[in-house]
């Protein structure tokens, strides 16, 4: 019941923005290709349910990959600058060049790089070059957060710099790891979309090419109910990741009880 009445507030609040939505367009007679009504897009949304669907599948597929890759290279990359400061000293600067650069600047040439044969793979390196600098600044912190004398505990009993980093660093460093994971995540499905858009016509089937081909027949509910399932897919991968977080921490952490 508890879980229950946490959830119950933003769901009423959900249901009044719809009516009131539902209730503007009667009253001000707004056309459906500037602003569809709720119920055109959910119209739109059963008319076009299995090409929505199929796309939904790449773009999360996309997502999936491009995080996964973010996460492995992200404490990877943390890893090895926490213990060699020469290797950070050298890189970070690229790093952060990397990050700042407007990432649907660079996407046209990874796909040529890429080849347009390979065009899915291009997809996920663009969208890991979004997700990956989150994960990296949140496991460098936490990695370097430990407490000294847990530190001095593990050199007292002659510890390797293994087990050091297993049983000491990366267990005190999850909270971080997960809070960067969780921006991650939603950075790898924005980036995926960055790409579907770049990549173009007959290249990529994901919801942002459907968002464009909707566009273009100036079918704006349909355009309307791609979006609902990007903001469906976001949150489902922001709440997933919540729920590993409290799995993997309500132990260890009061607040996660």
């Amino acid at each position: 019941m508890r879980v229950i009445g946490s959830y119950l507030p933003p769901l009423m609040m959900g249901l009044i923005l719809l009516g009131l939505w539902e209730a503007a367009i009667l009253v001000y007679n707004i056309p459906p290709y500037v602003l569809p009504a709720p119920h055109l897009i959910a119209e739109a949304f059963w008319l076009h349910r299995t090409e929505l669907l199929a796309a939904s599948l790449v773009t999360l597929t996309i997502t999936f990959w491009a995080f996964i890759w973010a996460l492995l290279t992200g404490i990877g990359f943390a890893i090895v600058f926490t213990r060699a400061r020469f290797i950070e000293r050298a890189l970070y600067p690229y790093v952060v060049t990397l990050q700042v650069t407007p990432v649907i600047a660079i996407a046209p040439l990874i796909i040529i790089w890429v080849g347009f044969d390979q065009v899915q793979r291009a997809l996920v390196i663009i969208a890991w070059i979004v997700a990956f600098f989150p994960v990296l600044t949140n496991s460098v912190a936490g990695l370097r957060a430990v407490d000294p004398d847990l530190h001095d505990l593990f050199t007292l009993y002659r510890a390797r710099s293994w087990q050091r980093l297993v049983y000491l660093e990366l267990p005190a460093a999850l909270p971080q790891i997960l809070t960067g994971a969780k921006i991650s995540a939603s950075l790898a499905l924005i980036g995926a979309v960055v790409a579907e858009f770049v990549a173009g016509s007959g290249n990529s089937t994901g919801l942002a090419w459907r968002i464009i081909e909707s566009g273009n027949r100036l079918d704006i509910a349909a355009m309307f109910a791609s979006l609902v399932l990007l903001s469906v897919i976001g949150i489902g991968l922001f709440y997933t990741l919540t729920l590993l977080e409290w799995l993997l921490l309500r132990r260890w952490h009061p607040s996660y009880r």
